[in-house]
């Protein structure tokens, strides 16, 4: 298993340049030449790049389902791009990127869908563009002035709305892990947002399939791990069973103490640990 690194972004661009893009819709048409980014200390020369959007989007989805089909399938499962499910809010339009499901179809019943992954990854570091297209590394994503992937306050709140979208969608959603998988770090500002997400339940973690996006420091790990730098195949798996095997439920409310006092007492009137839970979960929600 090969886990994103400055290859795979290269693969992008070569692959998008044979088949269908042109560089002005991959790079920026600078004075200095053509770049993924706009290098530090250079003049964007008003320019904004929208259109490789779309592109890179495209490429990750179909990088992940086959960086996490293996995965999948050992834990006796699909890996499925672009899955529908109305009851968790998963539109056609919005869509779940990637999830691990028991049938090996887009649209999924709420029960067959056993793992969700929102996906935010895109170009990480700086390229140079030549003639005849040549792609070459000029520089991590500390040395340009773009900000990508999960280093984007957008993407990540994105991800966040996302998430809440699908957990507030019924009680269908209390069941299924949701994970945002990236290629960068985060930033400092998201330290303890991520944790706090973890610890109540909302998302499971952020993880980045990047193990080298930096030549200095950088967010590696998040004291909770929230956010997690998955750097080999043992972890990825490790992640995904524990995920996939636990019994977990979410659940989340705002009431008074003296409330959750009451259904503490009553659940703990149940025989065993798991009556006691479901006794809980079941009050608790009504």
């Amino acid at each position: 298993m090969i886990l994103w690194n400055n290859e795979t972004e290269i693969l992008f661009f070569t692959e998008a340049l044979k088949n269908f893009a042109s560089p002005e819709q991959l790079f920026y048409n600078l004075q200095g030449g053509y770049f993924a980014y706009v290098p530090k200390g250079a003049d964007a020369e008003g320019q904004t790049l929208q259109s490789r959007n779309s592109l890179i989007g495209q490429f990750t989805e179909k990088w992940s389902k086959t960086l996490f089909e293996p995965i999948a399938n050992e834990l006796g499962l699909y890996a499925v791009n672009g899955v529908v499910c109305d009851e968790l809010g998963l539109s056609r339009q919005s869509n779940a990127d990637l999830a691990f499901c028991t049938t090996n179809t887009t649209v999924q019943k709420p029960e067959n869908v056993k793992l969700l992954f929102e996906i935010k990854m895109s170009v990480i570091s700086n390229y140079k563009y030549t003639h005849p297209n040549a792609v070459e590394y000029v520089g991590d994503y500390k040395q340009h002035k773009g900000n990508p992937a999960l280093l984007r306050s957008d993407s990540m709140l994105k991800a966040i709305g996302k998430s809440i979208n699908i957990r507030v969608s019924g009680h269908s959603s209390t069941k299924i892990p949701v994970v945002v998988l990236g290629n960068s770090p985060i930033t400092d500002s998201y330290v303890k947002k991520v944790d706090f997400l973890r610890t109540s339940g909302v998302i499971q973690g952020f993880w980045s399939l990047n193990p080298n996006p930096a030549n200095s420091n950088y967010v590696k790990n998040t004291p909770k791990l929230g956010f997690q730098t998955i750097l080999n195949r043992d972890q990825l798996f490790a992640n995904c069973k524990e995920l996939v095997t636990t019994d977990m439920n979410y659940f989340s409310s705002m009431i008074s103490k003296s409330k959750l006092g009451e259904i503490i007492t009553i659940a703990n009137q149940e025989a065993a640990d798991v009556a006691k839970a479901e006794k809980f979960l079941t009050l608790i929600r009504s």
